[in-house]
């Protein structure tokens, strides 16, 4: 990173940076020096900014020379400008700086903030729009996509992404769902609602007829979505629809999409194009939402006892039909098995939780499952890059957290004054309880970076800690604010309530098991609480709602994260554009840090970084503690963190949130119905809010999904042809018999050894002879032979890279130093001949692939950034090239493993390295492929979701 801006630290900041009743904010300098504007700090460069859609060869977008701080990636650079800049490419009216989208959004907001009497004086104005606008050059945080869509411009100024909706048990009501749905779709934002008001199919209408039902009602709400969504929006639109468990029609829900599925098998096999996006793919239904049961504690704890459980008429609330707890619960888990749907929303646990229950209950969350709130509501959602509070020792700046929460919330609490809305009832309710989300990203770079395991006692402990804080300093702030601006219109009324949900935060905080390394941090939350507790008494509240855990997904990426979300990293190896075309394979930036972190030195850690690119997975890397192993499991690949891994972490921080967490839990392709119950079991008794599961291949329309053609049957009538049988046998390519050779001494841990290798005329290695121990002994015996079998091999066309890729990194004594200037470390002596003769004998490219490089090569690249010579690299073509282009500097001890693949994101890598498909759809707009981000998708080449922001 090249900038000239020092880290700040919370004790800049000014004592008085507390809320003065009715007097206004004032406001400390944290990040910014007085008489300094934060954009003189940073250096500036142009780029030109391109995208191609990888599988037309389409160019999707060009704008040249946009402006950006010099240490934004190129992919971050990307994504804001293809996403986030405001007017008509190619006229002036077009932005082309992050300055200017910057000011936009962060003057809109400041000088909302002064009309509405949130600062004490101009000074405080300007310092806050100062602070901001630094943390936002510098990646510290990323409002939600509407922001930069909407503020500051001509256009309604949407700041919301989230929506929940309601619908009645009448007609009017029915089709205006439909309408509200759809404005909110063409916004490019999602909904969800719950349908359980609607009479079953089961009961009779005022006229005497049967009702149709909510499943049928779903049909004509996820047509008017698909249409919406193929008439110009770029990603499929996000909704979610809920039914209460206790609905009459709750089975026919539940296998709605399980049963569509089915349909996809079967028109799949027939030789339609059911992939996701495909042609046939839209005559199939309920595609475009996704489903969750509403459970309570009632029916939970009759599948506990293997009880009956009433389903209850919408009408009067009668039990018009007893099913058996533990069968409809094993129905869900098959149908989540099948199909992915439905998730699992815990009611009791929402509703112990809401600040509002006298207005009125929760009923539904938005499409991703994060924000949960009164009906017809929105939320406006902002994300802190939690890798950026920490500091040069490896320990969270809490204070310096606290202070970016402080003013994140003002900011997004003034964002409501001057907010628009899609329907009157949604901006009555959100200017009423002024909801907010604040939330985090790169949580599992920076349990890695710390050295803690995601799936451990202390990763979930620093993870707790975290969010106390962020939820803490938000409701304490809002309380601040109250004091000057008011609580929120509906707290008088819930007051009572609000408050108790304070003092179950706070209670849940005291009660919390502290890790020793985590008390430091444990203390500024409990302060925080005890704040909050008190000021709200005293004041009120300004906010209904703090904080959610949101995807994260296009705001990730400007923030230039390597996780999203709550999220442990999605994969060790990911892909990194270069300025001016092309990209690089790169490993993940954190793990050098971690392995220093962990005690590693730095040729340990270059040797470690140099498997990880080569495997995608640290199983096996040369001196790499297996107790470390877990630092650095992932969400894909050979070391995945184990399902119940997702649900502790969730249940590690839900107590901490205002909201819920937008994660999915993925299982293996594997696993049982049996195993998804216990997991949506599990997370009831864990006090979790929500919860849905993806087991891999569960679902039929993938991008990698071949159509399986029928075998064509033989005409009875047809002449029956002979047999030919062609066979073809190795054929053994003899070495000359006089043949060029080498002879190479080497010592692996002071064990010495000779290796003769003999090659073909045209360099080819033929032939390999090991000299270990002495003659006779059992250890020269044994290497004869394998050299004999190995030679044997090499002459029947066995490629040398099949060899290499077997036996380097194999592990046994004696182990250690070499003597070999090239190979520093070596596992065993398998390892170390294997490395050598790839050095001898294969092209650089190869070699590339393989991730082994000769010292001089290594060095080159310390000082160049590159492992090829100038002159071979100016003979490579621009986009080819595996060089590091000017003003995309990012030196970290070996940290990239440039390679020369196919894969166009880091998804598309993880197929190439582990061999296994990523169930994603395609992007719509660029064409690569999607990755898991919360419950959507997100796409790295261009910054589209498939939910929210």
């Amino acid at each position: 990173m090249t900038t000239t801006a020092t880290k700040p630290t919370a004790g800049r900041a000014r004592k008085s940076n507390q809320a003065k009743a009715s007097k206004g904010l004032t406001i400390g300098r944290v990040f910014t020096k007085e008489g300094v504007h934060p954009y003189d700090e940073v250096e500036w460069d142009r780029r030109d900014v391109s995208q191609v859609n990888w599988r037309t060869g389409e160019s999707v977008f060009e704008q040249k020379g946009v402006e950006f701080p010099s240490f934004w990636s190129v992919n971050a650079s990307t994504i804001v400008t293809t996403k986030y800049f405001r007017g008509a490419v190619g006229t002036d009216k077009r932005e082309s700086s992050l300055r200017q989208l910057v000011d936009r959004v962060v003057k809109t907001y400041t000088k909302a903030g002064v009309e509405h009497g949130y600062f004490a004086t101009p000074q405080d104005a300007e310092i806050f729009e100062h602070e901001l606008t630094w943390m936002l050059i510098h990646q510290y945080f990323s409002f939600n996509s509407p922001v930069w869509f909407n503020v500051g411009t001509p256009s309604p100024q949407q700041v919301s992404a989230c929506f929940i909706l309601s619908v009645d048990d009448s007609m009017d009501s029915i089709l205006n769902w439909y309408k509200e749905e759809g404005f909110i779709f063409k916004g490019g934002s999602g909904a969800g609602l719950n349908l359980s008001r609607i009479r079953s199919s089961k009961e009779l209408l005022s006229s005497g007829g049967t009702a149709s039902g909510p499943v049928s009602f779903m049909r004509g709400a996820d047509a008017s979505a698909g249409t919406i969504k193929s008439g110009g929006a770029t990603r499929r639109a996000a909704k979610m629809v809920v039914l209460d468990v206790d609905h009459p029609d709750i089975e026919e829900f539940v296998e709605t999409k399980a049963r569509e599925e089915d349909k996809i098998r079967a028109l799949r096999d027939a030789g339609f194009d059911m992939d996701l996006g495909g042609k046939d793919i839209t005559s199939v239904q309920y595609q475009n939402a996704n489903n969750s049961v509403r459970v309570n504690d009632e029916f939970m704890e009759a599948v506990e006892a293997d009880g009956r459980f009433g389903l209850r008429s919408r009408s009067d609330g009668s039990v018009i039909e007893e099913v058996q707890a533990r069968d409809l619960f094993k129905k869900i888990a098959k149908a989540a098995w099948e199909c992915a749907d439905p998730g699992i929303q815990y009611n009791d646990t929402i509703n112990d939780w809401h600040t509002n229950p006298v207005t009125g209950p929760i009923t539904a969350s938005n499409p991703c499952s994060e924000y949960m709130s009164l009906d017809n509501s929105s939320c406006n959602l902002a994300s802190l890059n939690l890798l950026k509070f920490l500091r040069d020792d490896d320990t969270f700046d809490a204070e310096l957290f606290v202070k970016a929460v402080e003013l994140i919330i003002t900011a997004m609490d003034i964002s409501i004054c001057f907010a628009d809305f899609p329907t009157e009832s949604i901006g009555e309710t959100t200017r009423n309880f002024r909801q907010l989300g604040i939330g985090y990203a790169n949580l599992g770079a920076l349990l890695m970076a710390m050295g803690k395991g995601y799936d451990t006692d202390g990763g979930r402990s620093t993870a707790a800690a975290i969010t106390s804080i962020m939820t803490g300093a938000s409701y304490r702030r809002s309380a601040e604010l109250a004091a000057i601006v008011g609580p929120y219109n509906g707290y008088a009324v819930n007051a009572e309530a609000h408050q108790l949900v304070m003092r179950k935060h706070q209670a849940a905080n005291d009660s919390q098991t502290v890790m020793a390394a985590d008390r430091g941090l444990y203390s500024v939350a409990t302060r925080e609480w005890d704040h909050v507790v008190k000021l709200g008494a005293e004041n009120g509240f300004r906010n209904a709602q703090a904080s959610v855990l949101a995807p994260t997904g296009t705001i990730g990426f400007m923030m230039d994260c390597d996780t999203t979300g709550v999220e442990p990293d999605f994969s060790l190896v990911k892909f990194k554009k270069l300025v001016g075309g092309g990209s690089m394979q790169i490993v993940n930036q954190t793990i050098p840090r971690a392995l220093r972190k962990l005690g590693y030195g730095s040729e340990q850690v270059a040797a470690i970084v140099e498997f990880i690119g080569s495997n995608g997975h640290v199983i096996g890397a040369p001196g790499l503690a297996q107790e470390h192993y877990e630092v650095f499991d992932t969400a894909m690949g050979q070391r995945a963190i184990a399902p119940m891994g997702h649900v502790r972490m969730m249940a590690a921080v839900q107590p901490y949130l205002s909201g819920a967490i937008s994660k999915t839990v993925n299982l293996p392709e594997s696993a049982t119905v049996e195993e998804i119950a216990d997991v949506y079991m599990q997370g009831w008794k864990l006090g979790l809010k929500a919860l849905a599961v993806y087991r891999d291949n569960c679902k039929v329309g993938q991008p990698l999904s071949d159509g399986k053609k029928k075998p064509e049957e033989k005409k009875p009538d047809a002449k029956v042809e002979p047999e030919v049988r062609i066979e073809y046998r190795p054929k053994r390519t003899r070495l000359p018999k006089s043949r060029a050779s080498r002879t190479t001494s080497f010592a692996v841990a002071g064990a010495e050894g000779y290796m003769t290798s003999s090659a073909y005329e045209d360099g080819g290695l033929g032939e390999v002879f090991l000299k270990l121990g002495k003659q006779g002994s059992t250890l020269a015996g044994v290497m004869d032979a394998f050299s004999i079998a190995v030679s044997i091999g090499l002459q029947y066309g066995v490629p040398l890279e099949s060899y290499v890729q077997k036996f380097t990194n194999l592990k046994f004594e004696p182990a250690g130093m070499t003597d070999d200037p090239d190979i520093r470390i070596a596992q065993s002596f398998m390892d170390y001949i294997f490395r050598r003769l790839a050095l001898d004998y294969l092209p650089f490219d190869d070699r590339a692939d393989l991730g082994i490089y000769s010292a001089s090569e290594r060095a080159r690249y310390v000082e160049t950034g590159s492992y090829v010579t100038e002159e071979d690299e100016a003979e490579m073509p621009e986009a080819e090239s595996l060089k590091n282009d000017d003003g995309d500097n990012f030196q970290v001890d070996g940290a990239r493993q440039p390679s020369l693949i196919d894969a166009h994101t880091t998804a598309e890598l993880m197929e190439s390295l582990t061999g296994t498909a990523v169930d994603a759809p395609l992007c719509m707009t660029c064409g690569t492929k999607m990755r898991p981000s919360g419950s959507c998708y997100v796409c790295e080449g261009c910054g589209s979701t498939s939910g929210c922001s």
